[in-house]
């Protein structure tokens, strides 16, 4: 996680089709949060749900800035 005056970003990996959008924990040797998600990485679906699960969680705004296609994104929030 890198934090700065507006916000921070923060690396998440991310696991798509499980039961419930959850942070299970952080991977050490990746520095990367590890995040489940119930949508599939099928038009965006599985990125709209973390961008909607961070806005929620921190009241803030959410933007993927690498990895749109991948498991391994890194996000921006502020």
């Amino acid at each position: 996680m890198i934090m700065f005056n507006s916000g921070m970003i923060i690396r998440v990996r991310v696991k798509p089709g499980m039961p419930k959008a959850e942070i299970t924990g952080f991977d050490r040797e990746k520095q990367a949060y590890k995040m489940n998600v119930r949508a599939v990485p099928e038009r965006g679906r599985a990125n709209l749900e973390i961008i909607r699960f961070f806005r929620k969680r921190f009241g803030k705004d959410a933007k993927i800035i690498s990895g749109a296609s991948s498991r391994m994104k890194l996000l921006k929030i502020a």
